[in-house]
């Protein structure tokens, strides 16, 4: 039994716009600091219904992205889900379930902590809010093309949702307390972003 999940990316990192990483260069800093979420609206992991839940991941990037088993990792469970969602969550963001979620996985080379967490994610008129308990805030918008339609990336090196497009954003603030795993504490405004929709599905 495999997954079909579908949803929304909110992305946060401490690279300039436009993010290098994407395009397989490295970080604008030499490392990255990211967060990033998954907001599935619908769907079901080995039958399991995860419909309305987020997971998140909060890493610290050494490099280059694309480097293997490179990142430092905390993973955030919705504190909504039930011990059967949070395992198949589990299974399929840590590449078990395989497809590209799996390929994504295998970035990471330290999972330092998984912890369950109250986490805001909301798109409204296009602006992002994610927040992950008292850990992570973030505030984003989408560029917008000469058309009045968001600026899209498309068919690059990297991707956090594989197969999907996501729109170039610029967040106007994002914080993270490091302190209690080990990896940076950010404090930025005007840095990169990135929003999107995904489908998984394997």
């Amino acid at each position: 039994m495999g997954y079909e999940i579908e949803g929304r990316l909110l992305e946060v990192c401490t690279c300039n716009v436009l993010c290098p990483c994407w395009v397989g260069e490295d970080p604008d800093y030499k490392t990255c600091d990211t967060t990033i979420a998954w907001g599935i609206e619908k769907g079901a992991i080995e039958g399991v219904d995860v419909s309305g839940l987020t997971l998140a991941v909060s890493a610290h990037i050494p490099g280059n992205i694309l480097t293997p088993k490179s990142w430092k990792a905390v993973v955030f469970v919705d504190e909504r889900a039930t011990a059967e969602q949070e395992g198949v969550m589990l299974k399929l963001f840590t590449g078990q379930l395989g497809g590209a979620v799996a390929d994504l996985a295998g970035l990471i080379g330290e999972v330092v902590a998984v912890e369950r967490s109250p986490i805001e994610f909301s798109v409204q008129g296009g602006k992002g809010r994610l927040t992950i308990g008292k850990i992570v805030d973030a505030d984003m918008a989408p560029f917008v093309g000469a058309t009045g339609n968001p600026t899209t990336l498309a068919e690059t090196v990297f991707s956090t949702v594989p197969g999907s497009p996501v729109y170039a954003s610029k967040a106007s603030q994002y914080t993270r307390d490091g302190s209690g795993h080990g990896i940076p504490s950010v404090d930025l405004q005007g840095h990169n972003a990135l929003q999107g929709h995904f489908r998984f599905a394997a």
